[in-house]
């Protein structure tokens, strides 16, 4: 939606002598903070289909892009986070911070919500920030183990926390926290496509195994590399590779992939729930959202942890699944020369790919975004 585009209000605050509810979600950057937010709204709809939704955004971020083809309007700040790496960077950060928060009194005058639910990333912060400051309810949905910081920021003035696992009581009030799981895309938990139907939209061969590598919405520069030193194998071993490999390595995925009919890559896979369906075993960073689909499709997984992620949560859900035999996982700076041997092991291995599915597939929650849509609703009555 472009800036200079008002967010409709023409249609009457109210529908057959009822009020219609208004909601914000505010939040992205990465598929692990948009996919919820949309499984959530579409909950939301389907509950109570009157209610108008509003994404709010970064402007330049994935969700400029995912959400619109979700179906939904949106619109962009323009704010960026703290860059650690870059400290010059950061010289504009209070001017867009204060230009956000302008933003978000516009699209509050003129949206006027009911309601505001934040899922984490850059924007989140301005929206509930200033819905606070008007007195509006706000949710907060935590998808990690380990809680970002503008969230506990949020939790002191929020209505309720949707959390996904135990122990979020060292980040946020207790008697705020609700345990839900995080929530998956329809497409995904209730999705019946079939192996051979998978296949054939990558145009892969449905008598060899194949492999799916999702290094996560952005792309994972060690995975990518490992799979691209390695890609001859695959073929020895004959096996097929459905390499998702973001947008900085997609070109050079492509040219080393060129002539390997056996070999599908591009940037993002839209429709994961294609990709769940085609793959025998995969290869995945350990996010949270990323672990929850896995578990919800019930799926053989190597996982690579990124080591990056905030007091390295991503080891410490990788580990988790380790000990529970729900997947194996392989350090992130070990990928190079380990990743493509020990996929392609696992591929061999029946028993223990039968192992992990049936592991992982203990703790799936499929009903996250149900309950925390009614829990909204029934929150703003």
């Amino acid at each position: 939606m472009n800036d200079d585009k008002k967010i409709s209000t023409s249609k009457s605050s109210r529908q057959e002598g009822k009020e219609v509810v208004r909601i914000i979600i505010a939040g992205g950057g990465t598929g692990g903070h948009i996919f919820p937010a949309i499984a959530i709204a579409n909950a939301i709809k389907k509950l109570v289909p009157g209610t108008a939704i509003l994404f709010v955004g970064a402007k330049g971020k994935m969700e400029m892009e995912k959400v619109p083809v979700a179906g939904y309007n949106i619109q962009g700040l323009d704010i960026a986070g703290f860059n650690r790496s870059s400290l010059i960077k950061n010289i504009m950060l209070p001017y867009k911070l204060i230009k956000s928060f302008l933003q978000v009194r516009q699209i509050f005058k003129e949206f006027k919500p009911t309601a505001v639910l934040g899922v984490g990333g850059y924007s989140s912060f301005p929206v509930l920030r200033y819905a606070q400051s008007l007195g509006i309810k706000t949710f907060i949905h935590e998808a990690n183990s380990f809680a970002g910081k503008s969230n506990i920021l949020l939790a002191k003035k929020a209505t309720r926390i949707f959390v996904a696992s135990d122990g979020m009581e060292k980040f946020f009030p207790a008697r705020k926290i609700l345990v839900t799981g995080n929530p998956v895309r329809e497409s995904i938990s209730k999705s019946t496509i079939t192996r051979e139907d998978a296949i054939g939209v990558f145009n892969l061969n449905p008598n060899k195994k194949t492999i799916v590598s999702i290094g996560g919405s952005l792309g994972a520069k060690n995975i990518n590399e490992a799979l691209a030193a390695h890609l001859e194998d695959f073929e020895k071993n004959n096996l097929q590779l459905i390499w998702q490999t973001g947008k900085p390595y997609k070109a050079i995925a492509k040219e080393k992939a060129a002539g390997k009919p056996n070999i599908w890559v591009n940037d993002f896979i839209t429709q994961m729930e294609y990709a769940y369906a085609a793959a025998d075993v995969v290869i995945s960073r350990s996010g949270a959202m990323a672990i929850t689909e896995l578990c919800v499709q019930k799926k053989a997984a190597l996982f690579v942890p990124f080591p990056f992620a905030a007091e390295d949560h991503q080891t410490v859900n990788a580990k988790n699944l380790v000990n529970k035999n729900a997947g194996m996982m392989i350090k992130d700076s070990e990928a190079l020369d380990a990743l493509v041997p020990a996929i392609i092991a696992l591929t061999k291995d029946e028993l223990k790919q039968e192992e992990f599915k049936r592991n992982i597939s203990r703790l799936a929650i499929t009903d996250a975004d149900e309950v925390i849509a009614n829990n909204i609703l029934s929150s703003i009555k």
